[in-house]
């Protein structure tokens, strides 16, 4: 029997470590943590940076070796895959699996394990920096974090090179599934520009979750139809930016990948990788102005996206507009102002007593507080904005941020995704249960 399957519902901070702690070693597989043991069966790239840094505060072998599994899946040409899979008795469980995404057909994609051809945000920088802080001791491993920031250079040197055409700094995604924040509305725009095939698949999230709770058939069509068009490229990065209508610099990918290159140019510094520092120091520079330049929404008072296919600018209040926060980059006026956003109707509802911090506004016609990411609160985007907020001296919204994280959990459990309204004597945690990196978010937010 599970013996997380009904956790008891508790506030008490002992209890919730023990709980994280039962989740993390739950979902532990053979050098590498799965999100979900039945909805999301193999290993995810973003997943697993947020999930070795909760494995740092249980094991720091596990939380290294988690690292050292991702890499080992490293395309030739830079190129990090945002689903590695590792277990072929697995793909029962999940689609579109392996076969249906077709990368292993590009020359650069590696031989002894199978991957997707689409990436997540670059959170590894930071997510090693995590851990080399905590190093118990650095002269045994530091061949570890040397190799790792090599091979983290090398998928950042990717990005610039095959997603930045036009020399801006700024990056672009392919697939909606590389922004990490998959059926977003700040798509919607885009799937009006064209209309893809109607695919009859059998799809296994919705046999795990409610329906509800989930991407429509609808948005699939989509998803599916960019990764038929990708394979039909062979995942040529030329012929995708000439071919694919989905071509995105995204808020949360760019100021994460400045956060990235930030902790790899302070770890650089001090295991004496000069080149190394210089070139990330170059490219976070250049990212972080294109970002304020071209990515901030002087309306909404947040940061938007660009849609590079079109040629416009997407002007929409998500969660992720406050993600160049964390990178550290945003004017002090500017911040200020944001606070201001978060403390409103937006994000807090009318009552001003919704859970932070949802991933769409309240008053955008589009909310939906159950459905993926189209409302609900996920915990890494919380992490993110308490570091964020944090770091600008917002201590009240950092503080209220973490305690609502804190008690989403105490009350429904560690789920992947929770309303941000508040109810009484109602289930509020939806999508895959005991979720690997709520677990491994509450033990920092607790710790």
């Amino acid at each position: 029997m599970n013996k997380l399957a009904n956790l008891e519902k508790t506030t008490d901070s002992k209890t919730l470590i023990q709980h994280c702690k039962d989740v993390l070693n739950q979902n532990w597989r053979d050098g590498f943590t799965v999100p979900s043991s039945n909805l999301y069966p193999f290993q995810w790239l973003w997943d697993s940076g947020f999930i070795a840094m909760g494995w740092s505060f249980i094991d720091m072998e596990r939380a290294r070796q988690e690292i050292k599994t991702l890499l080992a899946a490293q395309w030739s040409n830079g190129f990090l895959p945002h689903i590695i899979f590792h277990d072929d008795s697995a793909e029962k469980q999940y689609f579109p699996g392996a076969d249906f995404q077709g990368a292993y057909t590009n020359a650069f994609a590696p031989k002894h394990v199978k991957t997707s051809g689409i990436t997540q945000p670059p959170v590894l920088g930071f997510v090693l920096e995590y851990l080399f802080e905590k190093e118990y001791d650095l002269a045994l491993h530091k061949e570890f974090y040397v190799n790792a920031i090599q091979s983290i250079v090398h998928f950042h040197e990717y990005l610039y090179l095959n997603r930045d055409p036009y020399n801006e700094g700024l990056v672009y995604i392919r697939h909606n599934w590389e922004s990490g924040t998959d059926n977003s509305a700040a798509w919607d725009s885009i799937w009006k520009t064209y209309t893809p095939p109607t695919y009859d698949v059998q799809r296994k999230d919705t046999s795990h979750v409610n329906q509800a709770q989930r991407p429509t058939k609808k948005d699939y069509n989509y998803y599916l139809h960019l990764i038929e068009l990708s394979k039909q490229c062979e995942y040529d990065e030329k012929k995708m930016f000439e071919e694919l209508p989905f071509l995105v610099q995204d808020p949360l990918f760019n100021s994460l990948l400045v956060a990235s290159n930030e902790s790899l140019v302070r770890m650089a510094i001090e295991l004496n990788m000069p080149e190394v520092a210089q070139k990330c120091s170059s490219w976070l520079t250049k990212t972080s102005l294109s970002i304020n330049e071209k990515l901030y929404d002087e309306k909404l008072g947040l940061y938007g996206y660009y849609d590079l296919k079109n040629n416009r600018f997407i002007s929409i209040a998500t969660s992720m507009g406050f993600s160049p926060l964390f990178a550290g980059i945003v004017p002090q006026e500017r911040a200020l102002r944001m606070t201001k956003i978060i403390e409103g109707v937006d994000f807090q509802g009318t009552d001003l007593d919704g859970y932070l911090c949802p991933s769409l506004a309240y008053t955008d016609p589009e909310f939906d507080a159950k459905r993926y990411w189209r409302g609900p609160v996920w915990l890494n985007i919380n992490w993110l904005l308490y570091k964020g907020f944090t770091n600008y001296g917002f201590k009240n919204i950092a503080d209220k941020i973490k305690n609502d994280s804190i008690t989403l959990v105490a009350q429904n459990g560690f789920y992947e995704y929770f309303s941000p309204i508040p109810t009484e004597n109602e289930q509020n945690g939806f999508g895959g249960q005991n979720f690997s990196w709520t677990a491994a978010m509450l033990l920092d937010m607790l710790n």
